[in-house]
């Protein structure tokens, strides 16, 4: 994972796109990490915004505490309405 300072970013920011389609870049300010550089180069935006959502992983993880039906289950019910 490359590292590279707010000032660097401000100089060179069309050489750490381009790097961060291939890794990530954490940016730095004052010595502290600030923020992660991530291509999204062939990827929909829409994916992009999601895995960074907080809500939505909150969702997610919610979601996989819930009990799962089979399909024949989900079948069934279906036939039922």
């Amino acid at each position: 994972m490359k590292r590279a300072t707010v000032q660097e970013l401000k100089k060179r920011a069309d050489e750490f796109v381009a790097r961060a389609q291939k890794e990530r870049v954490v940016i730095t300010q004052r010595g502290q990490p600030a923020a992660v550089l991530v291509g999204v180069t062939k990827q929909d935006g829409e994916a992009v915004v999601l895995q960074t959502d907080p809500k939505f992983w909150k969702l997610i993880h919610a979601r996989r505490k819930q009990p799962t039906r089979s399909l024949a289950q989900v079948r069934n019910r279906l036939r039922r309405k």
